[in-house]
């Protein structure tokens, strides 16, 4: 039997071919013969309980100038799929909330989520580093602007960053001596509106901040890291930073170990630890790239991994 897969995306036609994680996915689910339904958030919607969507089928290529063609919207129930990816980037915003409201439905139907929708909710991508305290460097998360003026002049130097954001957006390194330290606490709390994240500056950062893969709890063997571009302090590849596959050391075997298995409960089947020196960062739940990076360089194909695995709990 054919596997049904459904990919909630944002827009396909603007995704960045060279480095799309989501398109790689898409790749393998094609060559294994399955049919590929896509859907933007605005297709979802809800009828009398159930989850529906206006579907396009869609076709993949491995061509940079034609890697996709859809087709007609019709309308499906999502109880008719076997599989569903969110790959949906941040901002986690009320509309993502909602969206995993909707494939919830779909999940109690019987359809695969990945990654499960009540855990994407729960498990904020900086917020969950939290439950592991004992992977990260000093953590304050707090709308209180004089905890975060105490907290800098304890740590002397601290890197700080909103709770919603991606790809190193409104990422700051804030000194003790920095007389602009008000004005971004102020900004990043929105006036103590908001809750943000501090965390103590961890100089490693010039090694690379590297991203690891999990499947289903089990780290992929390799983790690439992102070294920052000249004059940059972030380890974002959307912020110039240049991806370094290496193998896995026996500290970060050490931390998947750790953390592995309370992904693996709570069906955060896809994930992607972001480490710097030893220090765990941030627990990327929602749309985990680096796969092309990894593949290209490693001779890995982590999207069959991916379904393999996937396949067995089905």
């Amino acid at each position: 039997m054919t596997i049904q897969l459904g990919v909630v995306m944002d827009p396909i036609q603007a995704i960045n071919y060279k480095k799309d994680s989501t398109l790689a996915m898409l790749w393998e689910a094609a060559a294994r013969g399955w049919t590929l339904h896509y859907f933007e958030q605005a297709d979802l919607f809800v009828r009398e309980g159930r989850a529906c969507a206006n579907s396009r089928l869609l076709n993949v290529f491995r061509d940079p100038q034609h890697w996709f063609e859809l087709g007609a919207y019709h309308c499906i129930e999502l109880a008719t799929l076997d599989i569903i990816l969110l790959r949906k980037d941040p901002p986690f915003n009320l509309e993502y909330i909602y969206t995993t409201y909707i494939l919830e439905l779909a999940e109690q139907a019987g359809v695969k989520v990945i990654n499960k929708p009540q855990s994407l909710r729960d498990a904020n991508e900086k917020f969950y580093t939290t439950w592991f305290p004992q992977y990260c460097p000093p953590t304050l998360i707090t709308r209180d602007i004089a905890l975060l003026r105490a907290f800098l002049k304890e740590q002397k130097d601290i890197i700080c960053k909103p709770l919603n954001g991606m790809g190193g957006i409104s990422v700051f390194r804030v000194e003790e001596s920095d007389l602009n330290a008000s004005v971004i606490f102020e900004t990043l709390t929105r006036q103590s509106k908001s809750f943000m994240m501090a965390q103590s500056y961890i100089p490693e950062i010039t090694q690379g901040d590297k991203r690891i893969l999990l499947i289903n709890g089990e780290p992929v063997a390799y983790a690439l890291a992102r070294l920052p571009a000249a004059g940059e302090l972030r380890g974002n590849l959307a912020a110039g930073a240049k991806g370094v596959a290496q193998p896995l050391s026996e500290q970060d075997k050490a931390l998947c170990r750790g953390i592995g298995p309370a992904l693996r409960e709570k069906g955060l089947f896809f994930v992607g630890l972001d480490v710097i020196g030893h220090y765990l960062t941030e627990i990327n739940v929602t749309s985990p790239t680096c796969i092309r990076e990894l593949d290209e360089q490693c001779d890995l194909n982590i999207s069959h991994q991916l379904f393999n695995q996937v396949l067995s709990l089905l």
